[in-house]
């Protein structure tokens, strides 16, 4: 049996991370024990570990049905940058190559397997799972297999067999969208009776909501562009036209973009998605035909154009922002005229039973729209769960989340009594039957035919709040539905009642104080960033170094270019920020941060220490001491010392005073171990810092240019070395100063003792 700290030391090394996110070694050790699992969590929590880590600890292999083919490689590269030996079989191998993965699966050489689910029902594959059984077969976007979910797969139907052909063999199931019907069916279709149910909660909390009127929508676009200026984006749109159309205007406008649609040739659609990931182009416009299971982690917004079908299809698309748990935004434009566009396909659906489903799914999308109280807690408790208050919102409003337009949104009290009374008596005298804008229409006094055919001219109410607006009195609809004494029904025809609650206000003529918006404008946002520990314990700002978070970037973008990935398989944007916060000095206090393990950080960790020395030296900073989480405890990061009980060096700065001490220049050891001149002298530094025996003196200027660096160097109290350069002027290098400071150091250690 694999013990905590043996799991534990697998994630570090293979996947960087010193702890895991809720409910993840939980599954990990249920899939260990062999037993079936079904999994539910929200995008960028870590579903994707949950069968990976097993996959490296497991004899055998693992495989992955995906529905992913256009992905598979970046998910493989991304498991190959973390030293996992993964590949994958599909239609864009020959057979020739599909075959050859499938003997170095069988031989032990490939620990991870992607497949589609369509290759499950060819013979072939059928025969290598039987002559080569896997250790365990995970099932990915595990809602496409049910009818009733808003992704329906029908290849997805062949994962019937699985139990039946591999009883003995576990599965997991995962799955970022499922309402308890779907649920359901992914258990019944997998036979997963019997398996260990595990349900994250759906909260996204890096993530904010806000829905904008359909009015001048591309003004307000805009303003989201500038606001996310150099970030990823996706923009869906209704129609394949309009995202052509409006792809063009936003190069025009400074933004590039690209679209993507279902009527492109299949290359170009390639071609188009493989440039967002690798972040050559930073915009998509698209409809709902991209991105399902999008890996890119660094979206920073999602921006839906028209109304989407559902609140499934809705949470997944905008699930696709901030998979790094970094903050992002997610915008709706609506506009009731979407629905009944909408519903004009819903009408073409043949089958009774699944035109009305899909109509009560859109209904639901419409509440959502139309919202006047928390958005988040609507769409968790959409799924299922319940929504408690976040610690620090705002108390004053209700069931407040802290980040979506509603509740962020500044917002006045009001004495609601006198016109909750007329919209509520306006309900009843119409009925009980008619939808919102009608009973809006009978109070504003409006003679549309519909309404004098009706006799709705001729009731008491008709034009009794002929002073309000019609968006005024929607909002007082939607505030009554808030506070639950008004009810709006589902389905295609969506009426409006009054609720038991509404009926003895009215009854008891009570008080009502309602709370409406004034200013819903969302925060611009600052240049900090969230960062969650894995133990999801303890949160910490981090205000990082954006120059430097920069350069990082430039960086990551070139050795990407080189490897031929997309640049999050080299290091994530969550990587990079702590990188530009902390600013390691050495390969050791490299491997702290988040997202380096140690294939990661034997192959880049050189190129990007030299890349932070560099800057660091210019600017005249320094290493910041890392806190770590969890087992690891709260204090710095724990030296390792050699037999004398100096720190004892690590691979890279062992190098460098091997060279050095075999009289190589600082020139010659930088040509010869391709770095920095700059991160030589970093080197040189700290080794001389750790051993007061390291002999650095002829490294020392000149005595009259040594007293003179001396004498700047005490005349400054701010410990840093930019202000000492720029008094000392151009003929003063950065190195200079630094070995003279080094010296001064360890000539008070000498007085000292």
């Amino acid at each position: 049996m694999t013990t905590d700290q043996e799991l534990l030391s697998v994630l570090k090394t293979h996947f960087g991370f010193d702890q895991f996110l809720p409910l993840q070694e939980e599954i990990v050790l249920n899939v260990l024990a062999n037993n079936d699992s079904l999994v539910l969590m929200p995008t960028g929590a870590g579903k994707s570990l949950c069968y990976q880590l097993p996959a490296v600890v497991h004899d055998g292999y693992t495989v992955v049905v995906s529905p992913l083919i256009a992905l598979m490689k970046d998910q493989v590269d991304a498991m190959r940058a973390n030293g996992v030996p993964a590949a994958f079989v599909n239609s864009t191998h020959s057979q020739q190559e599909n075959e050859s993965v499938l003997t170095q699966t069988a031989s032990g050489d490939i620990k991870i397997l992607y497949v589609a689910p369509e290759r499950l029902a060819t013979p072939r594959f059928q025969r290598f799972l039987k002559a080569a059984q896997p250790a365990l077969i995970a099932i990915d976007e595990a809602h496409c297999i049910s009818e009733w979910g808003h992704d329906f797969r029908p290849d997805y139907r062949n994962l019937k067999i699985l139990r039946r052909e591999f009883p003995s063999v576990p599965l997991i199931a995962l799955t970022a969208t499922a309402t308890e019907e779907v649920r359901r069916d992914i258990v019944d279709q997998l036979r997963l009776e019997d398996a260990g149910s595990f349900v994250s909660s759906f909260n996204r909390p890096n993530l904010t909501y806000s829905v904008l009127p359909k009015q001048r929508s591309f003004d307000q676009l805009m303003i989201l562009m500038q606001r996310h200026k150099n970030e990823s984006a996706i923009i869906y749109c209704f129609s394949r036209k309009d995202t052509e159309q409006l792809s063009a205007d936003l190069s025009a406008n400074g933004y590039p973009a690209l679209p993507y649609h279902a009527g492109l040739d299949s290359a170009l659609r390639r071609s188009t998605q493989e440039k967002f990931i690798r972040d050559e182009v930073p915009v998509i416009v698209a409809t709902i035909a991209f991105g399902m299971g999008i890996d890119k982690p660094n979206v920073r917004l999602v921006v839906h154009y028209n109304l989407p079908k559902s609140v499934e299809g809705y949470y997944q698309e905008t699930g696709r922002a901030g998979r790094d748990a970094l903050p992002s935004e997610c915008v709706l434009f609506y506009s009731f005229s979407d629905k009944i566009k909408q519903d004009f396909f819903i009408n073409q659906i043949e089958d009774e039973n699944e035109r009305l489903h899909a109509a009560e799914k859109l209904s639901k999308m419409v509440d959502y729209g139309e919202l006047r109280t928390c958005r988040r807690r609507f769409m968790l408790n959409y799924f299922g769960e319940q929504w408690e208050p976040a610690v620090g919102a705002d108390p004053d409003a209700e069931n407040g989340c802290g980040s979506c337009d509603i509740c962020v949104a500044v917002k006045e009290e009001f004495d609601a009594t006198e016109i909750a009374q007329k919209v509520l008596s306006a309900i009843i005298r119409t009925g009980e039957r008619f939808g919102i804008k009608h009973v809006v229409d009978v109070l504003r006094g409006s003679r549309a035919k519909r309404i004098i055919e009706l006799g709705h001219d001729e009731l008491s109410i008709h034009g009794i709040a002929s002073d309000q607006s019609s968006d005024e009195l929607k909002e007082i609809v939607g505030l009554l539905e808030g506070r639950g004494l008004a009810a709006v029904s589902t389905g295609e025809y969506r009426t409006i009642s009054v609720t038991s609650a509404g009926r003895a206000f009215l009854t008891n003529r009570d008080t009502l104080m309602l709370a409406r918006v004034v200013n819903s404008n969302l925060s611009n946002g600052t240049r900090s960033f969230h960062s969650r520990s894995r133990a999801g314990s303890t949160d910490i700002d981090l205000e990082y170094n954006v120059e430097l978070y920069d350069l990082l970037r430039d960086l990551r973008k070139i050795i990407a270019s080189e490897k031929g990935v997309p640049a999050y398989v080299i290091f994530g944007d969550t990587s990079l920020r702590e990188m530009a916060y902390y600013m390691p000095g050495d390969l050791d206090n490299f491997g702290a941060v988040s997202g380096v393990g140690s294939t990661k950080l034997q192959h880049y960790g050189d190129r990007f220490l030299c890349v932070i020395a560099e800057y660091s030296s210019a600017n005249g900073l320094s290493q910041r001491d890392r806190v770590l989480p969890g087992s690891r405890g709260s204090s710095k990061a724990k030296t390792r010392r050699d037999s004398n009980g100096r720190p004892s060096l690590s691979r890279s700065l062992s190098e460098t005073k091997r060279l050095f001490a075999d009289g190589l220049s600082i020139d010659e050891i930088a040509s010869e171990r391709g770095i920095g001149v700059r991160t030589i002298v970093n080197h040189l530094e700290k080794i001389g810092r750790d051993d007061p025996t390291f002999n650095l003196e002829h490294l020392l200027p000149e005595p009259d240019r040594f007293e003179v660096i001396e004498s700047a160097l005490r005349s400054d109290e701010s410990g840093y070395l930019a202000p000492v350069k720029e008094q000392l002027g151009g003929d003063y290098s950065y190195e200079e100063i630094k070995m003279v400071r080094l010296q001064l150091e360890r000539n008070l250690n000498l007085v000292e003792k």
